[in-house]
């Protein structure tokens, strides 16, 4: 809101167009989390005397008919920053300067503006390429001040009823825990004691270890500025211990990979395509005999499964295991990574395209990553590193629980044992591994050689 007072009061307005409605028909729990949201906000308005304008309908369309009942001089909105998104915001600005107003979008989404890092100037306008180079850059910056609050306008214009979860297909409630109170209650209980440890804890999936705040960023309840500035507070404490400094900027170099991300869409526009032109037509398959086992976490490997698992239950996975989960869908199946990043968004609470593409990208070998081939994470290794008493595989695979941990994490060592049941598959046994991993990584990675060296 603050670019927005530039022009005077504000008149803050929520239209639900077509591509919000297939984001939150995707995930049900996604809508109940984007209608609680909503719900948070038009309270935290009408609080202030400014109610929440809703309207439903074409973006570009609808945005200039509110305009012109306003009476506004310009609209100022958040920018997007995937393919989808950026075509829609460049037609609502062809749309609303045709009708004369002043359209001004603002990429308030990283913690970082494009512009205060030269990622502009970078690479010939076209962003950094190179995550090290760009968090150097980025933690160089200095935190900008807090804008302030902009004003509220009291308006007549008449609005819509607030987004239900019914409404797009969820069963769900309004999720109560969406608004920017409980995001901020979400950061200070994670800076208060857990991002001390975040350095040691972020890979370990049985313990909470990470700020949860995915879905809060991606929905705007908190600013990634606001987590920026908080977090260079915090540090600034003189009594941390050099660990506990070492891990607060551990999670400032989370935040800028999301930036980095970020600003990779907004220059590359590259869209649904690899960011590296070379491996465009590289083989990926679209399908695989075995996709559902992964889906459904019965792969055999127990940290994969597991996460799938927790996906499904809560809409969230630990962010290590989803990088084990993604490696094994790319190059133990040698599935296309737009058809895990799309199969996840089933699920993931959080509705973030861009920085789920880099993120993808990124495992595939086909994104930003600069290494000669790409990092194929063994499962089994990733299990006994970050969850070597089974902690985390006994809460999402029961049928386990009863085994030693070295069983566990070593499928030969259940490989005498009897299968045990799980009613939640239909009475299906826990499987052995279904496929070698050693097996098909190097398969992989000599057709990668081969494609990488034509």
């Amino acid at each position: 809101m603050a670019e927005a007072a530039r022009f005077g009061p504000v008149v803050p307005a929520l239209i639900v167009d077509g591509r919000r409605e297939s984001a939150l028909r995707a995930s049900p729990r996604r809508a109940a989390f984007y209608c609680g949201a909503v719900r948070s906000l038009a309270g935290d308005l009408a609080a202030k005397g400014a109610p929440l304008v809703v309207r439903r309908g074409p973006y570009a369309s609808t945005a200039r008919r509110l305009a012109r009942e306003l009476g506004a001089k310009a609209v100022v909105w958040s920018a997007g920053f995937d393919g989808a998104a950026q075509r829609a915001d460049r037609d609502l600005q062809s749309v609303l300067e045709e009708g004369g107003f002043r359209a001004v979008a603002v990429a308030d989404a990283p913690a970082v503006g494009l512009d205060e890092s030269d990622a502009a100037r970078s690479g010939g306008g076209s962003g950094y390429r190179s995550y090290p180079a760009y968090v150097q850059a980025w933690r160089a910056l200095a935190q900008p001040p807090e804008a302030p609050p902009a004003a509220l306008a009291t308006v007549g214009v008449a609005g819509e009823a607030l987004p239900e979860p019914a409404e797009f297909g969820s069963p769900e409630p309004p999720e109560p825990s969406a608004g920017a109170a409980a995001a901020q209650r979400t950061l200070d209980d994670f800076l208060a004691a857990p991002a001390l440890h975040y350095a040691a804890a972020r890979t370990v999936p049985s313990v909470a270890g990470t700020s949860r705040l995915g879905a809060h960023l991606s929905f705007g309840t908190i600013a990634a500025r606001t987590i920026r500035r908080r977090l260079a507070a915090r540090s600034a404490d003189p009594f941390l211990l050099a660990e506990e400094r070492w891990s607060l900027q551990s999670f400032g170099d989370a935040l800028a990979r999301r930036d980095f991300f970020l600003q990779l869409a907004w220059f590359s526009q590259s869209g649904d395509l690899p960011l590296q032109s070379k491996m465009r037509d590289f083989p990926f398959a679209r399908s695989h005999r075995l996709l559902d086992a992964w889906l459904e976490g019965r792969t055999g490997y127990p940290l994969v499964d597991a996460g799938m698992r927790e996906l499904r239950a809560t809409g969230w996975m630990h962010p290590h295991v989803r990088l084990v989960a993604a490696s094994f869908c790319c190059f133990d199946l040698g599935v296309d990574w737009r058809v895990g990043r799309d199969a996840w968004d089933r699920w993931l609470v959080e509705d973030d395209r861009a920085v789920a593409t880099g993120n993808w990208q990124w495992v595939a070998g086909v994104g930003a990553d600069l290494a000669a081939y790409p990092r194929i994470y063994n499962p089994q290794k990733q299990a006994r590193r970050v969850d070597p008493s089974a902690a985390y595989v006994r809460t999402w695979i029961p049928e386990l629980a009863s085994l030693p941990a070295a069983e566990i994490l070593d499928p030969p060592a259940r490989a005498g044992r009897p299968q045990l049941m799980l009613p939640m598959f239909d009475g299906a046994a826990y499987p052995l591994p279904v496929v070698d991993h050693a097996a098909v990584a190097s398969a992989f990675l000599q057709r990668y050689g081969e494609y990488a060296r034509r």
